[in-house]
């Protein structure tokens, strides 16, 4: 495990291609602006790029108006629609069954991350040594205070019984090769996905590297991730994990559904 300076700033780098997406479930008064955000941006990361918006099942106007954005932005702006909520972790295997391109990044769609950020994650993976994913951590959480509990129970939970040493398992600023994801599994659908994700890349060799990103306060919207269903799903989904890797572990790290689409490229 790899972890740059705080001070990392964005790079001037760009890379070929790149599919960025974010999940959204009822995020109308966030989606538009970070679509735009996103149009405005990665031109300066990516030769060539894509947009993908992951509706999650949401009940307000967010579908619509991505739709909207797609026909306006045809070439570049796409949506995969959830007809229910699904979770959090099935909003982003969506996102990235849908990638077709080399490099794939993505956000939240609270806008507490900033797409330009994404270059800072962009520069680590072009570094010599070539990590085959980047995954950030908040230089200062802009969460509540019981998001900011949860989030240290958590990934000392992830240390002690998974040995994994990401310091920001849940921070919603990746970056992956689409080669590191080929034949992964993943079979959590709810919060647990990110971290199921990193476990099971770290079991197969991937080189995992890490950079600070700066967390803004969400402005806009309401947050879901604290509620006590997506909490008590996601300790589900971690002791099903560390009881199957316990008593199979080649087994249980073939468990789940595939990361990528079959067709994808």
């Amino acid at each position: 495990m790899d972890e740059r300076s705080p001070d990392a700033s964005v790079t001037s780098a760009r890379v070929p291609r790149l599919s960025y997406f974010f999940p959204a479930h009822n995020e109308e008064a966030n989606v538009e602006a970070l679509v735009h955000e996103a149009l405005e941006t990665l031109p300066r990361l990516a030769g060539q790029f894509e947009v993908i918006v992951v509706d999650d099942g949401s009940r307000d106007a967010t579908g619509e108006i991505a739709e909207r954005l797609a026909a306006a932005n045809p070439q570049v702006v796409r949506v995969v629609h959830h007809a229910t909520n699904l979770g959090y972790g099935e909003a982003l295997r969506s996102g990235l069954r849908a990638s077709r391109f080399e490099l794939v990044g993505f956000t939240d769609g609270d806008r507490q991350f900033r797409v330009l950020d994404l270059g800072r994650l962009v520069g680590r993976l072009l570094e010599p040594d070539r990590p085959d994913a980047v995954v950030g951590y908040r230089l200062k959480r802009a969460d509540p205070p019981i998001r900011t509990l949860y989030a240290r129970a958590y990934r000392l939970a992830n240390l002690v019984f998974f040995r994994l040493t990401v310091r920001d398992v849940d921070c919603a600023c990746k970056l992956f090769r689409r080669e590191a994801l080929e034949g992964v599994r993943v079979e959590s659908g709810g919060a647990f996905f990110s971290a199921e994700l990193l476990i099971k890349l770290r079991a197969r060799g991937a080189r995992i590297a890490e950079v600070g990103v700066p967390h803004h306060p969400r402005t806009a919207g309401s947050p879901s991730g604290a509620r006590p269903a997506v909490v008590l799903r996601a300790v589900k989904d971690f002791w099903s994990l560390r009881l199957r890797l316990w008593a199979a572990r080649a087994s249980a790290l073939r468990r789940g559904l595939p990361i990528l689409s079959e067709d994808a490229g």
